[in-house]
């Protein structure tokens, strides 16, 4: 568990740019100082593994409480930022809504030395969540944020109600197909990192080839990073956390859930860990999201399965209405 080391939480407003294009074609910085986030963010300072860190969040109350919370966890290539239409809607619903971003990601803390991990991610929240004196929440995790969601559903099942799974990855162990690529071959790969690039592997990976405009926000703190004075920086972390998502399953687990639990899955999608360093043979395998999401639903007792037609990575986005009233529906049980 981590030690507080400051009980205070800091509010900082993000103030950033009127256009975020504007501001990426200048580069990020590390901290996201000036990408504005669809609320204000506030940070909460703590020590864990020795160092002096900052996990960045949102705390977005509703008009009309219902009297539960609900936590929104982040994907890899992702920040809290993206979550800004499902943070309106459970508003509107009455729910408490607690974005953070975890250490090495959005505007928290990014550290070279860091010893990331599922657990880490867990327990950093759990505290957050403390410091807030929220008590329990639903956990919505998409993509890699799914892996933390599981995470912290099997290691803190009194603070989790219920656990939502969008799109999450992690529902195959890609290392008993994909050989394992060391950090800093990794790290060599995410300093190559460009604006077309971003696009490009979202496009393929996430939408399946099917882009529209107004996907455009999802590559900008990407491609603003690649851009940014700490280039280098994000992609050591990004090297790091890559080797934390392929060598921490967290499928084997799914049995051990204990919580009421949704999937939400888009059946267009292909995401997968290293699907360019095997063949094209082995690479069809992977990624293969209807089968996936069935077999977690199987794993994990009592699971319920919303299957989101011609969707693909981020239903958030693709799809929203249909991925808001499969969440909204699932809460209201």
């Amino acid at each position: 568990m981590i030690r507080v080391a400051f009980l205070t939480v800091v509010a900082i407003f993000a103030l950033g740019v009127s256009s975020p294009t504007a501001a990426t074609n200048a580069g990020f910085d590390a901290r996201l100082t000036q990408y504005a986030y669809p609320y204000p963010t506030k940070t909460l300072r703590f020590e864990s593994q020795g160092e002096a860190l900052e996990m960045a969040y949102m705390d977005v109350a509703p008009a009309q409480p219902n009297g539960r919370a609900v936590l929104l966890l982040h994907g890899k290539n992702f920040s809290g930022a993206y979550w800004a239409s499902t943070i309106d809607a459970l508003t509107k619903a009455g729910y408490r809504v607690v974005v953070p971003d975890q250490i090495g990601f959005g505007k928290s803390t990014k550290s070279r030395s860091y010893q990331y991990s599922f657990q880490a991610f867990g327990d950093n929240t759990a505290q957050l969540l403390q410091q807030l004196e929220v008590e329990t929440v639903t956990v919505v995790g998409h993509s890699m944020g799914g892996m933390v969601a599981t995470r912290f559903a099997l290691d803190h099942p009194e603070q989790t109600e219920k656990l939502v799974l969008v799109n999450p990855i992690g529902l195959e162990d890609w290392k008993r197909k994909v050989p394992y690529r060391s950090v800093d071959e990794w790290h060599r790969r995410e300093l190559n990192k460009t604006r077309e690039g971003v696009k490009k592997y979202m496009e393929s990976s996430y939408f399946d080839g099917k882009w529209m405009p107004e996907y455009d926000p999802l590559v900008e703190i990407q491609a603003g990073w690649a851009s940014g004075p700490d280039a280098d920086l994000i992609a050591w972390v990004s090297a790091l956390t890559y080797d934390m998502i392929f060598t921490q399953p967290v499928l084997y687990e799914f049995p051990d859930i204990q919580v009421p639990t949704l999937l939400i899955i888009g059946q267009r999608d292909r995401t997968a860990l290293g699907k360019d360093a095997v063949t094209p043979e082995i690479a069809n395998t992977l990624g293969r999201y209807p089968q996936l999401g069935r077999k977690a639903a199987k794993a994990i007792p009592g699971a319920e399965l919303v299957e989101l037609q011609n969707v693909g990575h981020v239903p958030q986005y693709e799809s929203f209405d249909a991925y808001r009233d499969a969440l909204l529906g699932f809460l209201a049980k």
